[in-house]
Order: C-alpha cells, then sequence, then structure tokens
C-alpha cells in the first residue's frame, strides 16, 4: 500500500495543474489568519474581526473548520482530475496489465483521499492551535482541547466529499463533466430540499429528517455555520427579537451517514470499475 500511495502522490505532484491547485489550497487556507488583521471603520462603527472572538478557544474550531471546508473544492478538482487523467492517458490499463487488480488500483485512490483529507486536516488543527493561542482570551488547557470533534467533522467531511468526486470521476471520466455532475446532483438536493419542506411537510420538520440521508445535505449538517454562534450577532439579535435555537455541535447521526456514503461511494467505485471493459 506504500507504494501504492508514493505513484498516487507522485501522479499529482508531477501533474501541473493538480500541483498548481493543491499548493493553491494550503495557501488560501493560510489566508484565514489574514483575517486576524482586517479592520472596519464604518464612520462611528469600527471593529476588528479578531477582538470579535473568531479566534477564541473552542470557538476557533468551529469557525476554522467552516471555512476551510468550503475550500475543498481544490482538492475536489485534484480529485476529479487524479481519477479522469487514467483514462486519458490509459494509464489505468496499463496499471492493470502491470498485474495491478482493480481492487488495488481503488484501494489506492481512497488511501489517496485519505491522505490528502489528513494533511489537509494536520494544517488546520495546528493552524486553528497557533491563531488561538496568539489571538485567543481564553487558554486554559480544558478549554482549548474542547469541542475537538469539528475536527473529527472536518476530516470525515474531507474523505466523504473526495469518495463522492472520486466516483464521479470512475462514472463520467471526463472531469470537467464529473464536476458538473457534482454542481447538477447539488441543485437536485436543493430542488429536494424546497420540495419536501413547502409541498409535502409544510408544518413539520420531516424535512430536515429527510434530507440529512441525502450525501451533500449530511455532509453540510456536519459543520454548520458559525457566525450567529458570536457574542455581538447574537446580542444583535436579541435586540431586535430574534431568538437563536440553533444546535452548533457536532451532530454524530451526521457523521455514520458520511462514513456510510463513503463506504457506499467506494463500493459503486470498485463495482462500476469491476464491471467496465477498459
Amino acid at each position: 500500500m506504500k507504494r501504492l500511495l508514493s505513484i498516487e502522490l507522485q501522479k499529482i505532484w508531477k501533474n501541473r495543474a493538480s500541483r498548481v491547485l493543491t499548493l493553491s489550497y494550503f495557501i488560501l487556507l493560510t489566508f484565514i489568519a489574514l483575517i486576524a488583521s482586517i479592520k472596519f471603520d464604518l464612520g462611528p462603527f469600527q471593529f476588528h474581526l479578531a477582538e470579535m472572538g473568531i479566534f477564541n478557544f473552542p470557538f476557533i474550531w468551529h469557525f476554522n473548520t467552516y471555512i476551510a471546508a468550503i475550500l475543498k473544492f481544490f482538492l475536489a478538482i485534484v480529485i476529479v482530475s487524479m481519477m479522469a487523467n487514467e483514462y486519458s492517458y490509459g494509464t489505468l490499463k496499463q496499471n492493470l496489465i502491470d498485474s495491478l487488480s482493480k481492487k488495488e488500483f481503488i484501494a489506492s485512490k481512497f488511501l489517496t483521499v485519505v491522505v490528502l483529507s489528513g494533511i489537509s486536516t494536520v494544517f488546520v488543527f495546528v493552524m486553528s492551535m497557533i491563531l488561538g493561542l496568539c489571538f485567543s482570551s481564553y487558554n486554559e488547557i480544558g478549554i482549548i482541547f474542547s469541542d475537538l470533534d469539528y475536527i473529527l467533522a472536518y476530516f470525515v467531511k474531507l474523505v466523504g466529499f473526495f469518495s463522492f468526486c472520486l466516483f464521479l470521476g470512475i462514472l463520467v471520466k471526463r472531469s470537467a463533466f464529473a464536476l458538473g455532475f457534482l454542481l447538477v446532483w447539488n441543485i437536485l438536493e436543493g430542488i429536494a430540499k424546497g420540495l419536501l419542506k413547502f409541498q409535502l411537510f409544510p408544518n413539520s420538520n420531516n424535512d430536515e429528517f429527510v434530507m440529512q440521508f441525502f450525501p451533500l445535505e449530511a455532509m453540510s449538517n456536519l459543520i454548520v455555520e458559525p457566525f450567529t454562534r458570536l457574542s455581538v450577532v447574537k446580542s444583535i439579535g436579541t435586540q431586535i427579537g430574534i431568538e437563536n435555537f440553533k444546535n452548533y455541535g457536532v451532530p454524530w447521526l451526521e457523521i455514520f451517514i458520511v462514513i456510510g456514503w463513503t463506504v457506499i461511494f467506494m463500493l459503486m467505485s470498485y463495482n462500476l470499475l469491476k464491471k467496465r471493459d477498459l
């Protein structure tokens, strides 16, 4: 497996487009640190984002994983291109000719997905720890290491999303069409959500119960938006009479749902490759 992973990572690094996208992803992640220096001056209203508490422990785990997850599409393009290039350059057929089994081929791709997700997770963890130690008002050990389930949720979210992208790359064979299919699927889930909410279950929360089992929705539910959790936003909401009852925690059911979808995507990828005439 170590040899297979080494081969896959070399394929990514030696491909100029994949190398640029991967480096851009991690460079953009470091830009989160620049938020600390942003100051808004709107006449009598002046505020410094870092002073609003976005880098306070344990809120920083929630904020940084949410922002970092938005940037996952850079690596998604790399994953899809990685699979599409296997067909375009004929390396898939050559690998199978050179005695690599289809199961080993899929395992090497999934291992690459896990490693890229793991590297990104460690990167976000280290960056968040540094920013938190520099700017957080709370530095007690118990507070620093609370809410670390956001880091786990981030890792699970990346693995699930990239597994979906890998499956689409195998299904469609072309990176542009695979990414287009991903966009279409996202739109379809949005339409389904609207139909459930406004047509089938207009007077209940059953739409949320059903939608949590959709792949992209389940991944989205792992880390909800953190902005309304800030004390400044809460106080504004209280002043205008808006109560916030949102649950900001990581839902463990969603973690198991995403893990389930990850298994399904990999099994479908293997079955598709096994049945396909290459």
